[in-house]
């Protein structure tokens, strides 16, 4: 990501959206207020649900790499932003994601349309083959979790999915096949 208001804003917004499995809509939708800091890490309260909407808790743990760790992203992020940016757009009633022109200029609060296309850009700009979108976070924690062994009811709670869901186990994707086959625990 580039040394810019709006490539720490990504940064921040990627790796966040992936540890708590986001929809685009849903970080749209967050206010400066939601997004809490914990000595271990970030609280969000984030309404989840495709079609029925409830007030969620994701917990984003502190990562031991700094480069990858979503909570010091998220702290660079709204440095940056503080420091740049109208005062207004630090206040607790403000958009937690905003909108920047390629000016560097905060020009409001991300839709989720703008969303998906930060996403694209960091796939892009990463060399990604296959376009991401706005779901691309939210199978990308399912499909990491699951192959890390996390069960899948943390799972479930992390991303706002019903406990034991059949659409959860669409978004786990297995990757070659080879690990994730039934042949290979046999013997």
């Amino acid at each position: 990501m580039p040394h810019t208001l709006a490539g720490y804003r990504d940064r921040a917004l990627i790796l966040t959206s992936l540890h708590y499995a986001a929809r685009a809509s849903e970080p749209a939708g967050l206010l400066v207020s939601d997004l809490t800091l914990h000595e271990r890490g970030l609280v969000v309260d984030v309404v989840t649900g495709k079609t029925r909407h409830s007030v969620g808790t994701a917990r984003i743990v502190r990562q031991d790499d700094p480069d990858l760790c979503p909570v010091v992203a998220w702290e660079t992020y709204r440095t940056h932003l503080a420091e740049e940016a109208d005062l207004r757009w630090s206040a607790p009633e403000a958009p937690a994601w905003v909108s920047i022109d390629r000016w560097g200029h905060v020009t409001g609060g991300m839709t989720p349309d703008s969303i998906t296309r930060a996403i694209r850009r960091a796939s892009t700009r990463a060399g990604i083959r296959i376009a991401w979108t706005g779901h691309s976070l939210r199978i990308g924690h399912a499909t990491l979790a699951r192959q890390r062994g996390v069960d899948t009811t943390l799972i479930a709670d992390q991303g706002g999915w019903a406990r034991h869901s059949r659409a959860l186990a669409g978004y786990i994707q297995h990757e070659d096949g080879w690990e994730t086959t039934s042949s290979a625990h046999l013997t």
